[in-house]
């Protein structure tokens, strides 16, 4: 058996949907502890406009690190929490994800073990990142101001398929999904952007991340639960 990452994105439409949903960042954590084969778990809110401080009440995630897939279809399949998500969603899809490369910490862990070997990996495969990172106090105001100008080299870029910026917490604690059409679409933006070149730069000149990780995931399916 092989470590396996799911991400699941929920989408609520309706008032009382968005507010259990809400309710979930806090109540959720009680029924992780009952899940098997679970390993590391983020529940996060999203932004608004993909990266933005200010949340988005309509989107919010579900981040599981697990043993293996069968313990992760265990769970989609019979679990009251996955149950309760799929009562309440408008959509609910979940990527299965098999760790390319991470490095750094969450929570002083690295909870990633690396499953594929990149050179064998099929080149048309897509890929996962994920990216997070816990923002210094003192840094919170200069940050932000930079995150519009950061964002940009992402505006119609060549192979990104989706992209949302998700958290534990607001302004704070955060992380950025997106999903890209091969490897080289992804090298592409991170070695060939200047902008992108730039706001690593910008990282390592005001050291702005108490701490922070960079993952690269091959995505082995998306499963819908529930469609929207």
């Amino acid at each position: 058996m092989s470590q396996i990452t799911t991400l699941t994105v929920l989408s609520y439409k309706r008032f009382s949907n968005k507010f259990w949903a809400l309710s979930m960042m806090q109540f959720g954590h009680t029924y992780m502890k009952s899940v098997k084969g679970l390993s590391f778990y983020k529940l996060m809110g999203s932004g608004k406009d993909n990266f933005n401080p200010f949340p988005d009440w309509s989107v919010y995630s579900v981040l599981q690190v697990w043993e293996s897939e069968d313990a992760a279809q265990t769970f989609f399949e019979t679990h009251k929490l996955s149950k309760a998500y799929q009562n309440h969603a408008d959509k609910m899809q979940v990527y299965y994800m098999e760790s390319i490369q991470a490095r750094g910490l969450w929570n002083s862990k690295n909870p990633f073990e690396s499953t594929v070997n990149v050179k064998e990996m099929d080149p048309d495969s897509e890929i996962a990142v994920i990216t997070r990172a816990s923002i210094k106090t003192n840094m919170l105001m200069k940050f932000w101001k930079y995150v519009p100008e950061s964002q940009k080299p992402l505006e119609n870029t060549s192979g990104l398929i989706y992209t949302k910026g998700f958290g534990e917490l607001p302004f704070v604690e955060m992380a950025t999904f997106s999903v890209w059409e091969d490897l080289a679409s992804l090298k592409a933006y991170a070695y060939q952007s200047q902008e992108h070149i730039k706001a690593i730069q910008k990282t390592r000149e005001f050291d702005w991340y108490s701490e922070e990780l960079f993952s690269r995931f091959r995505i082995q399916k998306k499963v819908t639960l529930k469609g929207g």
